[in-house]
């Protein structure tokens, strides 16, 4: 018994100190509404200074010197309306119930552990990411000043620390102050060179590539394929509107518009941003230097030689040098938070323990700089091509579940259930549908079914994740969602505009109190057998079960907390 207790106070302990960490990371619950004091343009406006990577650049440029321009725009169109709609019933979940995309996983399809699988997946997102983007800053490093690669690489890992570990307050002043900045340094000198030289547009509408130059639906597949690989952008995008203020009658219009431009239409920004690249390509190969070959994909060379056609080459080189380290910090500081988040929550839901998020932030950028190492910028279309099968069968299942199976078919529960004890460990519906989306999808993308298919990759990925996920709710009848249809505490969950709730409740394992959405009802009776309250994140750190309420037989009720609005 000595031993339970001991173990027992530690675990208390260890949820002190989640509940305490920088008090902003909200890595493993919903982010209550006590912390969401920002308005709704405030929140958007940061949003929207996380997508500032010349990621976007190097795909464009990519994708056009191989299909050609005509080709690589038709992709680009296709990649941004599909993630867009994908996206948009996930980031609307985030926004009005604030949770991050690990927490909507776990009651759209996949269950409390089962959501880890999804998790994993955005982290290596986060990872490949902060290395391509790390890969940039080190190359205009070494263009700049003669810094060799590895130790760009290096320094363009550690610079982000700093801000990364204080969490989403740092990050809102950074992207608040240097979004202007980027803004008028990467779109003045290209509008110019549109204004000043009319012929260049000409020649970029024309500009075949490697290509015959002919319009192709595999062509434009194929070019699509790559541009999916950005998918996970709206995961880190989620990790900024969840901290959306509650949606009422007085801000709706704002609400909606930060919401939309900054959640789903973040791919509208991406979209413009991977034409820039391709023409700044073109422009490169046709008019600046035509024996650049393949390092006309590279952003630094880019920048540099759209700078060097209107100014002195030292001028240019500097403007292109802050721009491109303004742009590096911009996105792996979120790269570095979004992936340290989800470390915390894979290693805490499987260990229950939690060492910190620090721990987490170097170890997301560990990867990131071995990742570097191993010149992972130079297999950038091969390695985003791959990945993008398995991210678009994670969010088309995660995305179907939500349209299909809570709103068209009732059978998924409308409320984005996380809590532990409320769900099933492990639900067949989302995992059946993401692991047979990318076996099939990985299949063909390794030409199992023959090379005619195999641009299609990540269209399979899609159909199967969209056709799979409501199959599998229906032939399971819904039995894997819910392990318990009520919380046991009798006060709702969302308030009188659909809002989650802001009451208070005092969790009797930490002292600490919380708001209602992120609360349960303890199976431990209090000393006079009255009902005790516990957090999620107790519950996420206690190993022994003894606060979990037992199961009860589901009766699928999908108003059971008010729906959705």
């Amino acid at each position: 018994m000595d031993a339970l207790r001991v173990r027992s106070e530690s675990r208390a302990g260890d949820a002190r100190a989640a509940a305490e960490d920088s008090l902003e990371d909200y890595a493993f619950r919903y982010v209550p509404r006590s912390f969401r004091r920002w308005s709704a343009l405030s929140v958007g406006g940061t949003a929207l200074g996380s997508i500032a990577f010349l990621a976007d650049f190097s795909i464009g440029a990519s994708i056009g010197l191989t299909h050609g321009t005509s080709n690589a725009l038709l992709g680009i169109l296709l990649a941004s309306v599909i993630i867009f709609l994908v996206g948009f019933p996930v980031a609307y979940y985030a926004a009005r119930y604030n949770l991050d995309l690990d927490l909507i996983a776990r009651g759209s399809g996949f269950g409390y552990y089962g959501s880890i699988i999804t998790t994993v997946v955005f982290a290596g997102f986060t990872c490949i990411f902060f290395a391509l983007e790390g890969a940039i800053m080190a190359q205009g490093l070494e263009a700049a000043v003669g810094i060799p690669l590895p130790v760009g690489y290096l320094i363009s890992t550690v610079v982000v620390i700093p801000i990364v570990i204080f969490g989403m307050r740092a990050l809102e002043r950074l992207q608040f102050w240097t979004t202007p900045l980027w803004l008028a340094l990467a779109l003045l000198p290209l509008i110019w060179i549109v204004l000043t030289q009319p012929d260049v547009v000409s020649e970029f509408i024309e500009f075949t590539g490697a290509s015959d130059g002919t319009v192709s639906f595999s062509a434009v597949v194929a070019a699509a394929a790559v541009c999916f690989a950005l998918t996970p952008q709206l995961a880190e995008q989620i990790d900024y509107i969840r901290v959306m203020p509650p949606r009422r009658p007085a801000n709706a219009k704002s609400w909606w518009t930060s919401f939309v431009f900054s959640g789903p239409g973040w791919v509208i920004f991406s979209g413009t941003k991977q034409v820039i690249g391709l023409f700044l390509a073109v422009y490169l190969v046709t008019k600046v230097n035509p024996g650049i070959g393949d390092r006309a994909v590279e952003p630094v060379k880019q920048l540099l030689g759209m700078y060097q056609s209107l100014l002195p080459d030292w001028v240019a080189l500097i403007l292109a040098l802050i721009l491109i380290v303004i742009a590096q910090v911009k996105i792996n500081v979120t790269n570095a938070y979004s992936g340290s988040l989800a470390w915390s929550n894979v290693y805490t839901r499987v260990k229950k323990r939690y060492p910190g998020r620090t721990v987490f932030v170097i170890f997301n950028l560990v990867i990131a700089l071995a990742l570097m190492l191993l010149g992972v910028f130079n297999l950038m279309s091969v390695v985003l091509s791959l990945y993008a099968n398995v991210v678009m069968a994670w969010l088309v299942t995660i995305s179907a579940d939500i349209v299909i199976n809570k709103h068209l078919l009732g059978i998924s529960p409308r409320f984005p259930e996380f809590r532990r004890g409320m769900l099933h460990d492990w639900n067949p519906v989302g995992l059946v549908s993401v692991g047979l989306a990318s076996l099939l999808s990985l299949a063909c993308f390794a030409g199992a079914f023959g090379p005619d298919l195999q641009p299609f990759s990540v269209l399979i990925a899609i159909g199967v994740a969209a056709t799979v996920t409501p199959i599998m709710a229906l032939a399971t009848r819904g039995r894997f969602y819910l392990r318990r249809r009520s919380d046991g505490i009798p006060t709702p969950i969302l308030d009188s505009d659909g809002n989650p709730s802001g009451e208070r409740l005092r969790c009797h394992v930490t002292g600490y109190t919380f708001e209602r959405p992120d609360m349960l009802a303890s199976a431990e009776p209090g000393p006079n057998g009255e009902v005790q309250f516990v957090s999620s994140l107790a519950l996420a750190l206690d190993e022994s079960d003894r606060y979990v309420l037992p199961p009860e037989p589901v009766v699928f009720d999908p108003d059971r907390v008010g729906g959705a609005s």
